[in-house]
């Protein structure tokens, strides 16, 4: 850590180490703020989404002011970011899919639609509002359908390729897309039931299943032994999903980012282990380690943002907004409900859709908690929105993200 005067401003050097630490108490701070404001423990904010926007926020009022600019070596969030993406695809088991039958398939393939809808819709409004096409991509379905952590991750690959901006546009659409997706979310449902009387669906059907189809071998106590030997194969992953996405970009010039080739080596390992059973995995392990990488990932990422990029890109960005949230309102209402059975489950699941399909899971189950607390259970909806919402959209979403970048660079 070291001061030194640039151009008459006092400018503070963090080195990794001191730049690890500042986002660790940004990550804290984020939790205790969430606990006791309101608005964000009911919109689901994430805590290094407040520490970190936070810490940028007063970083970009010191740098107006002249009066302290902050330079960080953010060396451990790549590596933060790609152990982030591993995990989620150890959570990608392909057996899940038969439990949610036909209509998990259907809610996937609007999940999908929906995401492939937001980019066109970003990229045509980017167009007509004259900034970058990729800027309407960060704030389509990369910050939308992916949340923090792809608004995080695809917005500093996106900067790397010359689109000044995309990361802070990224992280603002995200942070837009998950205060609105938990407002709408609820209404939608009540309209849909309201408007065409339904009522729960009282036949068995056991939640619990998703628990017991995931297979989770749970380990009565995490010991250093268990947390070192997953790591392992995190890290193991990790590496192969560097090597495949660095090689795969070299062959056929198309911009692959490492955490995505990681993300699907680890898809790969998983269902290969699912049969064969090469490793017993703790899936607590799992998410534990997914969690806190992503925690730290997001903390640096946020409290790094350039705020000042986004001083031109204000109104194209809202304009593009508020345009996704009507698109998701018609969406979920004409088409998905339609699609989905129209009966109460389908109700349930329009108000999920419009929590991840805008923000993020937790957001999804928020708003279907909302409305099975109101009106009654809805079983499947609860096992295949979060199956859906958590993983398997991923699969057609991050590849459309990344073709949408590729065109448009």
């Amino acid at each position: 850590m070291a001061f030194e005067v640039v151009d008459g401003v006092m400018n503070l050097k963090l080195d990794m180490i001191a730049t690890l630490a500042l986002a660790l108490l940004l990550l804290l701070l984020g939790y205790q703020i969430r606990k006791k404001v309101f608005f964000f423990e009911k919109f689901c904010i994430p805590a290094p989404v407040i520490g970190g926007l936070l810490f940028s926020i007063l970083a970009f009022i010191f740098r107006q002011t002249n009066i302290i600019a902050f330079n960080m070596d953010t060396t451990f969030q790549s590596p933060f970011m790609i152990a982030f993406f591993t995990t989620v695809g150890l959570g990608g088991s392909f057996k899940l899919l038969k439990k949610g039958g036909i209509l998990l398939v259907i809610y996937w393939a609007l999940s999908a639609l929906l995401s492939i809808s937001q980019n066109i819709i970003g990229v045509l409004l980017a167009k007509l509002t004259g900034i970058h096409p990729i800027l309407g991509v960060m704030a389509g379905a990369t910050s939308l359908v992916g949340g923090h952590g792809a608004a995080a991750s695809f917005g500093a690959t996106a900067e790397q390729l010359g689109v000044t901006g995309a990361s802070a546009v990224a992280v603002v659409a995200a942070t837009f897309g998950l205060i609105s997706g938990g407002l709408i979310g609820g209404p939608i449902a009540k309209y849909l039931i309201e408007k065409n009387n339904l009522k729960p669906v009282t036949e068995k059907f056991q939640v619990q299943s998703f628990e017991e189809a995931a297979e989770r071998d749970v380990v009565s106590e995490i010991t250093a032994k268990s947390f070192l030997s997953h790591l392992a194969v995190i890290t193991v992953c990790m590496t192969l999903g560097t090597i495949v996405g660095t090689w795969f970009t070299n062959v056929t010039d198309f911009a692959l980012p490492g955490y995505v080739s990681a993300m699907f080596i680890a898809v790969i390992f998983r269902n290969i282990n699912d049969n064969v059973k090469l490793y017993n995995f703790d899936y607590h392990v799992v998410d534990l380690i997914g969690d806190v990488s992503l925690g730290i990932f997001l903390s640096m990422a946020l409290m790094t943002l350039k705020i000042w990029e986004l001083a031109g890109l204000a109104i194209p960005l809202l304009i593009i907004l508020i345009c996704q949230v009507i698109f998701i309102i018609i969406y979920t209402i004409f088409i998905c409900f339609r699609l989905l059975g129209r009966d109460f489950d389908a109700a349930a699941m329009c108000a999920g859709m419009a929590g991840h399909g805008l923000g993020a899971t937790p957001n999804a189950m928020a708003n279907m908690g909302a409305v099975t607390e109101k009106f009654g259970p809805a079983p499947r909806a609860m096992l295949i929105v979060p199956l859906v919402g958590a993983f398997l959209v991923d699969l057609i979403h991050i590849p459309n993200i990344i073709w949408f970048i590729n065109f448009f660079k």
